[in-house]
């Protein structure tokens, strides 16, 4: 395993950092793992080195995070780094369940804390930008919960680079801690994260993990073969089809079939190719990792030691053109 500092913080993870969207309940969505399922791959993630795990209130409604709590209580706590989001409603019958509202984040962090089993959490990210709630309110309620010493750092997620300026801004004016980490949507295929957020992001010194590195798996198989998959055919209705889409559209095809190329070429499979490319991006710290089997796990851990040439990243690189803005949402 390598390990780099999370941003500016001192803080030290693994450049892999294993999503836990995949772990909690089938009855949320099909290809969700439950806990006897998962335990063995967040066990082998602990004995490959990993120590970054990454959920979200809202991953099998709470379920995720009762999982990976459950696990992580068999290790040393102090080794590990766990990061969790709050923003999506959780109760319908609930207003007050989403939203960054200060009434929402304290009495979510609350139930996210008691799910984990765990005093502290490391890193509590917001999950997407909220309109309704002004964000010196949101910021006032995160820096009280790190002064209560419920969470330890504070992070963010999806939105317009104009919005993390001014809630970077407003912490500086304030004197409120501020996002340490910006979680967002970033792959060979889907790279408008270029163009204002990651050069932000450097400059302020926020530790950069994208989620979707392998473009919800459209790299890690032929474009022609994805939607053959459990997860490709639960991807191929609604919002998420439009997902699919744009990793089309801006010659998403030639730049999987160059992956497909590149990894037969090197021996190894096309979701390691993927997953070097953006390990070779300067901006980024550790990619969010999902899986449901062991040995997928183990090809993610095996892309860090993949060395890409300059004219191997501007091969994948070269077929992209600008596509709409997606995961805001």
């Amino acid at each position: 395993m390598e390990y780099t500092t999370l941003g500016n913080t001192g803080m030290t993870v693994s450049r892999i950092c294993l999503g836990c969207m995949s772990f909690g309940s089938s009855d949320w969505r099909e290809w969700v793992l439950d806990e006897a399922e998962s335990r063995p791959i967040i066990e082998r993630a602990i004995d490959l080195g990993i120590n970054f795990f990454d959920t979200a209130n809202m991953y099998s409604n709470g379920e995720s995070e009762r999982v990976l709590g459950n696990v992580l209580a068999d290790y040393d706590r102090d080794e590990q780094v766990v990061a969790t989001k709050v923003y999506h409603p959780m109760d319908e019958d609930d207003p007050n369940s989403g939203g960054l509202s200060r009434k929402t984040i304290e009495q979510e962090l609350e139930a996210s804390l008691d799910r984990l089993g765990m005093d502290t959490i490391d890193l509590y990210q917001t999950h997407r930008w909220d309109d309704d709630t002004p964000i010196e309110e949101t910021l006032r309620a995160l820096d009280d919960a790190v002064r209560r010493e419920k969470v330890r750092y504070v992070g963010t997620s999806s939105q317009w680079a104009h919005q993390f300026a001014e809630a970077l801004h407003a912490s500086d004016r304030l004197g409120l801690e501020r996002f340490v980490s910006m979680q967002n949507h970033y792959n060979l295929v889907y790279r408008e994260e270029e163009r204002e957020m990651l050069p932000l992001c450097e400059r302020e010194g926020v530790g950069v993990i994208p989620w979707s590195p392998l473009a919800r798996g459209y790299l890690a198989r032929p474009h022609d073969a994805f939607l053959e998959t459990v997860r490709g055919e639960y991807m191929s209705d609604g919002s998420f089809a439009d997902r699919i889409d744009t990793y089309r559209a801006g010659g998403g095809e030639t730049i999987n079939e160059r992956v497909e190329e590149l990894a037969d070429e090197n021996g190894v499979t096309m979701a390691q190719i993927a997953l070097a490319w953006l390990l070779h991006q300067d901006a980024v710290d550790a990619p969010i990792v999902g899986t449901t089997s062991v040995e997928h796990l183990e090809d993610a851990v095996e892309a860090l030691e993949i060395d890409l040439s300059d004219s191997d990243l501007a091969y994948l690189e070269e077929p992209y053109d600008s596509v709409p803005i997606d995961g805001h949402e």
